[in-house]
């Protein structure tokens, strides 16, 4: 029997969750897929041609404190595995269109910032290396299109619309709490890697929240 978005079979949430992803699975991932290529198309245009003076965002005092850690790159780099979660679990065409829109709107609101006021992020302290993973990622996604953190935005944008989806599936408070902890890994880890400043994650979380409680606000009663 095909999924619903308000699945109310027997069984475990688990379960629920294994019979949504499965669902027109293709589809989801062929389109997951796209639109991750498609954000990277314009995200690097963007930061190959910035349309005047790039601006550094300062260090603030929780900049300070955080060390360098390169261990948090896996953390930065599972975003790509922790944005694809939600719309999987979605259905119904309605929801994975309404999905889309919004992740569109965000991206937009991002990069029309990147486009009126280029910025980037103050050189690495002395000290610590940039070898490694860490370099290779510095090398491929310099430390443009800084503020807001769009890292950041989207895994906030996640957190929220898989806590409703974990919600209507029946999730227990340990999956919940995961959800949110790994999006605080991800937050943390842009700063921990020195990929971003605390004041573009305040920025990208202020823009994923604000998109994510706007649009399901809106899709409240819906499924």
């Amino acid at each position: 029997m095909a999924a619903t978005e308000h699945d109310t079979h027997d069984g475990s949430w688990l379960g629920r969750a294994g019979r949504r992803i499965a669902a027109h699975w293709v589809a989801k991932m062929v389109g997951t897929t796209v639109a991750m290529a498609a954000f990277f198309v314009v995200y690097f245009w963007l930061l190959r041609h910035a349309r005047g003076p790039v601006t550094t965002v300062p260090r603030i005092w929780l900049d300070r404190m955080i060390p360098f850690q390169p261990w948090a790159l896996a953390f930065y780099a599972s975003l790509w595995v922790y944005v694809s979660l939600a719309p999987s679990l979605l259905v119904s065409g309605r929801a994975l269109a309404a999905y889309a829109a919004a992740a569109v709107v965000l991206s937009v609101a991002g990069f029309g910032v990147f486009i009126l006021w280029p910025t980037t992020v103050p050189p690495p302290e002395v000290g610590p290396s940039h070898a490694g993973s860490v370099g290779f990622l510095k090398a491929v996604d310099a430390s443009g299109n800084a503020f807001p953190s769009l890292h950041v935005a989207f895994a906030v944008f996640t957190a929220l619309w898989l806590g409703r989806l974990l919600r209507e599936m029946g999730a227990g408070r340990i999956a919940r709490a995961a959800n949110w902890l790994w999006c605080l890994g991800i937050v943390y880890s842009t700063m921990a890697i020195r990929q971003h400043v605390a004041l573009d994650a305040l920025a990208g979380a202020l823009l994923g929240a604000a998109v994510g409680a706007a649009h399901l606000h809106l899709m409240r009663g819906r499924p």
